[in-house]
Parts: structure tokens; C-alpha cells; sequence
């Protein structure tokens, strides 16, 4: 009887871990991977009612330069306007194809021939957010600006703002969010195409967010490596 009643707990303990058996951990996985997801979509419900709320200030604060992300002709078309009324003094176009010439872009904007040769510098270099950021940081601190407005969509300003905070943490950035669809009053949902879109670049942003754990690259504002065209 002695053996039998030391025996009882530990026995006790070893069957109720068989009761468990590999289901619990499974229901456990399962539970957590539920609860991932959830979420997951509250938080694109959230980012997709940012962006839907996004849109251009009508009151622009004038700024030392402007700097617009390509990706769309509208985005280039809109920092050249505010160029041209003066809300800076200066404008970078980041991400341009390699193959794509000044009187292109020019052209391409109604922009006057004066306002492009004197004002207007273009980066071949960046091939995504990231490097639209190291080349922006450079070209900023090359000309010791302490204030840029940002140009780009309104569904890419988040992230932009992101990638460009870690590299100009000092200097003013004014969001200038470019909208070439409506997408207040949870518009995106009825829109399948605006919908791939968020979402894709929610997931995008999300990665951003996760690369904030490492530093971030050291910038030395040399302007010559950027790869920008200016008249002198």
C-alpha cells in the first residue's frame, strides 16, 4: 500500500499529461495563430482607414526643399506645382528609370524649361522606398536643409514617412499625400483593386516596422552621390 500511495501522484501527473496528449498543443497552436491573424486584420483596418482619411493640406507650410517618391505621374505633376508656387526651393525627383531624361520629365509636367534647369534635381539611384530615403537623407543634408515636403500617395505616405524619419530625425517633413481615389468612409472596401493595393503595401509596412529593430545606415550628406542633375 505504501509503494502504491507514493506512486499515486507522480502517476496522476503522467496521465493528465496523456490526457493532453498532442491535441492540446495543436488547439493551442491553433487558438494563437487565430489570434495572430485577428490581429493582423484589425490592424489593416486600422492603416486602411488612415489612408482613407489622408489627404492633401490645403494650407501649405512653405519649406527649404520638396521631395517627391516616384511611382506615379500625378505624384511628380503635384511637387512640381508646389514648386512652382513657391513652397520651396528646391525639388528632388527620387526613383526616376535610368532611361527616363530631364526635358521627359519636363515635358511630361507642363514644368517650364528655366524652372527644371535651375531647380529641379533628379535621382537615377533609388530602387525603392528604402533607397528613395538614403538618396533623399543625402541630398537634404548635402544642402543643409532643415524642412522638406514629402510628396507621394497617399496609400505609400506611411511608409515613406517611416523609412524617412530614421534617416532625417531632425529635419521638419510636411506629408504632402497625393489622392487619385477616394477611399473615405471605408471606400477601399468596395474597391477590390484599392483593396490589393492596402493591403499589399500594409504588409509592406509592417516589414518597415520590423527593420526598425536594426539601426539604420549612416548618411553623410554628400550630395555628389546622388545621382541628380543640377545647372549651374
Amino acid at each position: 500500500m505504501k509503494g502504491h500511495s507514493e506512486q499515486g501522484p507522480h502517476a496522476a501527473i503522467v496521465t493528465k499529461s496523456a490526457r493532453r496528449g498532442p491535441w492540446f498543443f495543436v488547439r493551442w497552436l491553433a487558438a494563437g495563430t487565430f489570434g495572430l491573424c485577428l490581429l493582423f486584420l484589425l490592424g489593416f483596418a486600422t492603416f486602411a482607414s488612415h489612408i482613407g482619411s489622408l489627404t492633401a493640406p490645403s494650407n501649405v507650410r512653405a519649406a527649404d526643399a520638396i521631395i517627391v517618391v516616384t511611382g506615379g505621374q500625378s505624384r511628380i505633376d503635384a511637387a512640381v506645382d508646389l514648386l512652382r508656387s513657391g513652397k520651396g526651393k528646391r525639388l528632388l525627383i527620387s526613383g526616376v528609370n535610368p532611361m527616363a531624361k530631364r526635358e521627359d520629365l519636363r515635358a511630361a509636367t507642363g514644368g517650364d524649361r528655366g524652372l527644371f534647369a535651375c531647380c529641379v534635381d533628379i535621382d537615377h539611384a533609388a530602387l525603392d522606398t528604402i533607397g528613395n530615403a538614403e538618396e533623399s537623407a543625402k541630398w537634404v543634408r548635402g544642402h543643409a536643409y532643415g524642412s522638406v515636403i514629402l510628396v507621394t500617395n497617399n496609400y505609400h505616405m506611411p511608409r515613406t514617412m517611416l523609412e524617412m524619419r530614421r534617416l532625417l530625425d531632425h529635419e521638419d517633413l510636411q506629408p504632402y499625400p497625393v489622392v487619385n481615389t477616394r477611399l473615405d468612409g471605408g471606400g477601399w472596401l468596395t474597391k477590390p483593386k484599392a483593396l490589393r493595393v492596402l493591403f499589399t503595401e500594409y504588409t509592406k509596412y509592417l516589414a518597415a516596422l520590423a527593420r526598425g529593430a536594426f539601426p539604420a545606415p549612416a548618411t553623410h550628406g554628400d550630395v555628389e552621390m546622388v545621382n541628380a542633375r543640377t545647372a549651374n
